[in-house]
């Protein structure tokens, strides 16, 4: 019997998902032969992680599930425990690249894949809290029922239970390594408001993540596919493709991998949106096969987004997801290039081959990215208000936000090095140890 992780990191009160998640955790196992560990990673304030613990008490029995759920304090604990064992090089800097003090959407999965480890999962399917699952006839439809279909079987076995075959015979005997689909409902950024203020600002301004030298209209037809996910059309039935997956068809909250999170993290940038989507990238790039499916789970805005506070916070985000770009567009540039290169002898990812790249990477000249911030001010003062406002913030924010972008880059590089120890560490970790993860 598989034992698989589907986590639920969540900064924000989500009662209601994790019910939800829960169900589709317990839909897992009366599909499947596996058992499924739910890891609810709460970096929540006290009072919502107190109602979360209060859901996860009164979630009905479901055999074959158990819950963990870890607060900030559990999860530091843990990841002390497993740096100490792993034997890393400036543990006090690993552990603050794993648990921040801020947000980071790539090492908070980060962390479901070492605790997944500990868990002796062999895949982590990840969700995230501002979602919902579509319904048709009154039911759920979950996205598990696709991964489980096919994550970690040989390409060639897994194509029997796919609707569709895109995948060159050569990958065959390789391993289905990512299963995903995306999101149908509001954008997975909030610039739906640009877009109606000033279409010549919205175009300049999500433009910038595209490769410089791509031409206007290239970058014109990545900003018109940017963000919106699967549109808007509603699950009608079960569609799936076995195929070398477009990063640009799937995203992080409707997603699950099997061995590449074991050979290369996610980037621990904080407070930089697509800081999480380095994988995506990898596995296509590497020639790894995966599966996209069209369970799309709804994506929805909370309320927190829409207070002042939220807006500019979200904003500072989305200017650190361009500047990040300058580096990691050529770090894919690259992995595209190098393609099953980038594999072992059996098939897995080459990690020095990708440490290499991220390194080499952070040596770039930065003047691609002053440009881009004198694009996001010029275009954010033209569409005044609270943009203007921004633009204040981040003219004084500059040198060090330019700064952040770069060593971001090298922090990636170094936890990248060390992953391999830290996930030995965890797969290592003894029943005493196992027994005090909560759950």
């Amino acid at each position: 019997m598989r034992r698989i992780c589907l986590t639920l990191p969540t900064n924000r009160p989500c009662a209601t998902t994790i019910s939800a998640v829960h169900e589709e955790a317990a839909y897992a196992v009366t599909h499947f032969d596996v058992e499924v560990r739910l890891l609810i990673l709460d970096s929540c304030a006290a009072p919502a992680v107190a109602e979360h613990a209060r859901v996860v008490a009164g979630l009905p029995a479901a055999p074959g599930v158990v819950v963990h759920h870890l607060d900030e304090a559990a999860q530091r604990d843990f990841l002390r425990r497993a740096v100490d064992r792993s034997g890393v090089a400036k543990p006090e800097l690993i552990l603050d690249l794993m648990l921040p003090d801020g947000l980071s959407y790539g090492a908070c999965t980060n962390r479901a894949f070492l605790i997944a480890a500990a868990l002796d999962c062999e895949s982590v399917h990840r969700r995230d809290s501002d979602s919902r699952y579509q319904h048709v006839d009154g039911l759920p439809v979950f996205p598990i029922h696709h991964e489980l279909m096919s994550l970690g079987k040989r390409a060639g076995d897994a194509a029997a239970g796919v609707t569709e075959n895109a995948l060159a015979a050569e990958h065959a005997d390789k391993t289905v390594t990512m299963v995903g689909a995306s999101f149908i409902g509001e954008m997975s950024v909030d610039i739906e408001e640009m877009y109606r203020l000033d279409r010549d600002a919205y175009y300049d301004v999500v433009g910038l993540w595209a490769p410089v030298h791509w031409s206007a209209e290239k970058k014109r037809e990545l900003v018109d596919e940017s963000f919106r996910g699967a549109g808007s059309e509603p699950f009608a039935g079960d569609r799936s493709t076995l195929a070398l997956v477009d990063p640009m068809r799937v995203d992080m909250c409707n997603i699950a991998f099997h061995g590449v999170h074991e050979r290369v993290p996610l980037m621990p940038a904080r407070d930089t949106i697509g800081s999480d989507y380095f994988l995506i990238h990898l596995v296509p790039d590497s020639t790894l096969p995966g599966v996209l499916h069209n369970r799309h789970i709804v994506n929805y805005y909370t309320g927190e987004r829409r207070t002042d506070a939220g807006f500019l916070a979200y904003q500072l985000r989305f200017a650190k997801f361009f500047l990040s770009m300058l580096y990691l567009n050529f770090v894919y540039d690259r992995m595209t290039a190098a393609g099953a290169a980038l594999l072992d002898g059996q098939d897995r990812v080459r990690v020095p081959a990708v440490v290499e790249l991220l390194r080499e990477s952070a040596s770039l000249d930065r003047t691609e990215n002053e440009e881009r911030l004198d694009i996001i001010d010029r275009s954010y003062r033209t569409l005044g208000g609270r943009y203007a406002e921004f633009a204040d913030l981040l003219a004084g924010r500059r040198e060090r936000l330019l700064d952040e972008a770069r060593g971001d880059i090298e922090d990636y590089a170094l936890l990248t090095e060390v992953w391999s120890a830290l996930i030995g560490a965890c797969r290592s970790m003894g029943a005493g140890e196992f027994q005090r993860l909560p759950g």
